[in-house]
């Protein structure tokens, strides 16, 4: 016979699993929404999902969900329960915590707007129109900063807001980690400006055939081990991963017919953010542990990917032969040329086309404006002119219009607030995650240079990707690299890598 303790259990499951359900339901019709849903179906489309994202807060929130998890909370009764169940109690009860402060219509408002105003910024930013996305933009602020007074400060407004992205991180932290990556990084900038080696990038810049761009990049996921029968590649004004399921883990890519490298680095990156939601243990499938444990460690994964192994020396001594194949005549350049060019440093307006160096200043520009936003209240109409200055102090250019400034990031759009330091969180750790990499994988150049990368994906899987939500950040990184973040790494991988390429 069942005791209460198990029927709680078996009870909390079921409406846990049905939480779950909700949330992967709401993943499709996001991605509909982003990659090919008809302009006159928005409206509808946001309504929808506001239903279904109101149905799976209502029982986040229950009463029922509260019991449970106030009995299964029990510190005798948590003890009791095995890794799984007793990580997914602790999981839901914070997540209750925060979301039982939000009136349900309120929370049902925020996901209708944000579900919109994707759309209208999609608009805006095309037609270079920032007025028309900035009431929009107004009230995602208006209704966060309600969120972040129902919910209560602590530290700062900004910290409730960080919290949501990489747990337990603040702004006195950040201030102080952004503080040495500036100290560091500005001088070798300095110092690869003024460096007589340039790398010639002039060949990068040609038309590109858009279809030519899309069969390379399905070959390189294939060769990161993307599976393509547990997801697909799809195009969108922003690139995305969707993760629906260990089993549906979808990407999208921008092709750009000037740029051979936009997309294939872009897919790459969305394929790092894949692999760790494809491999993600069966145990945890259709509970809410089934995700990354923070975006500080999605990023990591991505950032990895994209960088540490896609824009190697090794990575393109093995592949750049597959690249010139797809593109006849146009890159009869040496690979050591190629690679150089695809890491020179230079100022540039759009981040996620930025150099390794000087992305971590396009993310400590946004950290430091929304900082402004919710701690000083800055307002929607005073951003593209911030976002102008603070384009001039850090990198010394200034955005010729809103479409290549302000308007260029898709995440105000959708809320996603506190969610930018991740991506220079994600950049720290994959320096570090590199470095045990490298002493336990000793012949991890070698493969790369043989373009054998499934033992890096065994790597990861066994060390990071398996544990979905089972652990947080903090606990990852030191299990995985015997210390804590050090930011460090980060600043050593770069130095030794631009030293080289620029000859300093």
């Amino acid at each position: 016979m069942a005791t209460n303790t198990e029927k709680a259990l078996e009870r909390f499951r079921e409406l846990n699993k049905t939480i779950k359900s909700y949330h992967e339901a709401l993943s499709v019709l996001y991605w509909d929404l982003r990659t090919g849903a008809p302009r006159k179906g928005v409206a509808s489309r946001s309504e929808a999902i506001g239903v279904l994202s109101s149905e799976a807060f209502r029982l986040t929130t229950s009463d029922e969900m509260g019991d449970l998890l106030a009995r299964l909370g029990e510190q005798e009764t948590l003890g009791s329960l095995d890794e799984i169940n007793r990580r997914l109690v602790s999981e839901s009860k914070k997540e209750y915590d925060k979301s039982k402060k939000i009136p349900p219509k309120l929370n049902e408002e925020y996901v209708i707007l944000t579900s919109k105003a994707e759309s209208y910024w999609e608009e805006a930013k095309e037609n270079d129109d920032y007025a028309s996305f900035q009431p929009y933009l107004e009230k995602i602020i208006d209704l966060t900063n309600q969120f972040i007074d129902l919910r209560g400060v602590n530290g700062t407004r900004y910290d409730t807001l960080l919290d949501d992205y990489e747990p337990g991180l603040t702004t006195a932290e950040l201030d102080e980690v952004f503080g040495g990556l500036r100290s560091k990084l500005v001088p070798l900038a300095s110092a690869i400006a003024a460096s007589s080696h340039q790398p010639e990038t002039a060949f990068l810049r040609q038309n590109y055939s858009q279809a030519a761009q899309k069969d390379f990049s399905l070959y390189i996921l294939k060769q990161m081990g993307y599976d393509f029968e547990a997801g697909r590649l799809d195009e969108s004004v922003h690139p995305f991963a969707t993760g629906l399921s260990p089993g549906d883990v979808r990407i999208t890519t921008r092709y750009l017919e000037d740029d051979v490298t936009s997309a294939l680095f872009g897919t790459i990156h969305e394929g790092g953010h894949a692999l760790y939601e494809q491999n993600i243990r069966q145990e945890l499938v259709g509970t809410t542990l089934c995700d990354g444990t923070s975006m500080g460690i999605h990023e990591s994964q991505s950032r990895f990917w994209e960088n540490v192994i896609g824009r190697s020396r090794p990575f393109w001594e093995r592949y750049f032969g597959e690249l010139q194949k797809r593109f006849p005549g146009q890159l009869d350049v040496p690979v050591e040329q190629f690679y150089r060019g695809i890491n020179v440093v230079q100022p540039s307006l759009i981040r996620i086309e930025a150099d390794e160096l000087t992305y971590n200043l396009h993310i400590i520009i946004r950290y430091e404006i929304e900082k402004a936003i919710f701690n000083n209240g800055v307002k929607a109409s005073e951003l593209p002119e911030i976002w102008n200055e603070k384009y001039k102090e850090y990198l010394g250019i200034v955005p010729p219009n809103n479409r290549e400034g302000v308007l260029q990031d898709v995440h105000w759009s959708g809320g996603a607030f506190g969610y930018f330091p991740s991506y220079s969180l994600g950049n720290m750790y994959a320096a570090q995650f590199t470095e045990t990499l490298e002493r336990e994988l000793p012949n991890l150049w070698e493969l790369v240079g043989k373009g054998d990368l499934l033992p890096i994906k065994t790597w990861l899987s066994d060390k990071i990707y398996q544990y979905g939500k089972l652990e947080t950040p903090s606990e990852i990184v030191q299990r995985v690299t015997g210390k804590p973040l050090d930011p460090a790494h980060l600043v050593q991988y770069l130095e030794t890598k631009y030293k080289d390429i620029y000859r300093l």
